[in-house]
């Protein structure tokens, strides 16, 4: 290209070069105002609890091997009274002695193992490794229910995180915040998984990792009676008059001894019988407990796109 024509280029290029930068500028804005817009909001959190097996009852019984005895026609063996030669011929085989204790160990050795793979266990299994639920369940509210977010700053400054009886407070407190204003439910959801003790603390850290993964930050926390960061003041209370349309998402998950059913949350009624079960659970069956609640600070709200991005598995009620 000769040096005349790349110059004639060049000014017909350079008047519209400004208007683009422009349009680059305002586009760059646009986005980074949307993303901020759909940034994570700090969020709350009360809880703890552990996942260790129950002790196996005493009924104040101590046990003691049994004397033994020497018959001067059987030769020696435990026991006394009915012992094994008179009981191992009525399984046809006669005789007594070492081989027959022995017979008789392997047999029963044998139906134990045929009890306990039929689920015929004599206890143990259950002490052990009993059946665990691990349920949870999301309510959306409007933004007028900013006294939930007062509500559960005040329960985390206060609340004793470190016992099963100050759980189970948590636990009722929270849904009795919930349930004392049903106008303002807009959506929810719940989910429960059953499963053994095993296995019970990796489901409930993944439900409760999942939901704390969408604040920014925990802006306070009672977990365990570790309580950390108190934001409740930070940021002024909204207008009085909010905006329609915006919410406080607060998610209980629990995880509790016995087998436990949410109902599918289609209605307010579904909703209501959801919350009075999950608050009904005994301090005795309670293992552990997290309440988590967003946006924290008092009068900030969620928007419906927010909502609608980091919450899809809502439901109208």
């Amino acid at each position: 290209m000769s040096r005349f024509k790349l110059t004639q280029f060049t000014s017909w290029l350079r008047p519209l070069l400004k208007p683009f930068l422009v349009c680059v500028l305002a586009l760059v804005l646009v986005f980074s105002q949307a993303d901020s817009a759909l940034a994570a909001r700090a969020g709350g959190r009360i809880g703890g609890g552990s996942f260790r097996a129950p002790s196996r009852p005493s009924y104040g019984r101590t046990y003691s091997s049994p004397r033994s005895y020497r018959s001067p026609s059987s030769g020696y063996y435990p026991g006394g009274g009915f012992g094994f030669p008179l009981v191992m011929p009525l399984f046809g085989f006669g005789g007594g002695g070492l081989f027959s204790l022995l017979v008789f160990f392997a047999i029963a050795s044998f139906l134990m193992r045929s009890f306990r793979s039929a689920g015929f266990d004599d206890g143990d299994s259950y002490t052990q490794n009993p059946t665990v639920s691990v349920a949870r369940i999301q309510v959306g509210l409007l933004a007028k229910a900013r006294h939930l977010q007062d509500d559960l700053n005040r329960l985390a400054a206060s609340a004793d995180t470190s016992s099963s009886a100050g759980l189970t407070n948590v636990l009722q407190e929270s849904t009795l915040s919930l349930l004392r204003h049903p106008e303002y439910w807009a959506y929810a959801d719940t989910d429960t998984v059953q499963t053994k003790l095993t296995s019970a603390e990796v489901e409930f850290n993944r439900l409760a990792l999942m939901e704390r993964s969408k604040f920014s930050h925990e802006a306070v926390s009672n977990v365990n009676n570790q309580l950390s960061g108190n934001d409740s003041a930070a940021l002024p209370d909204a207008d009085d008059n909010p905006v329609s349309g915006e919410y406080i998402i607060a998610t209980l998950i629990v995880a509790a001894q016995g087998k436990l059913a949410l109902p599918n949350v289609n209605s307010e009624q579904d909703l209501n019988k959801a919350l009075n079960q999950i608050g009904a659970i005994t301090s005795d069956s309670l293992m552990a407990v997290e309440v988590l609640w967003t946006p924290q600070a008092s009068g900030e709200t969620l928007t419906n796109d927010e909502v609608i991005a980091q919450y899809p598995n809502l439901k109208l009620v």
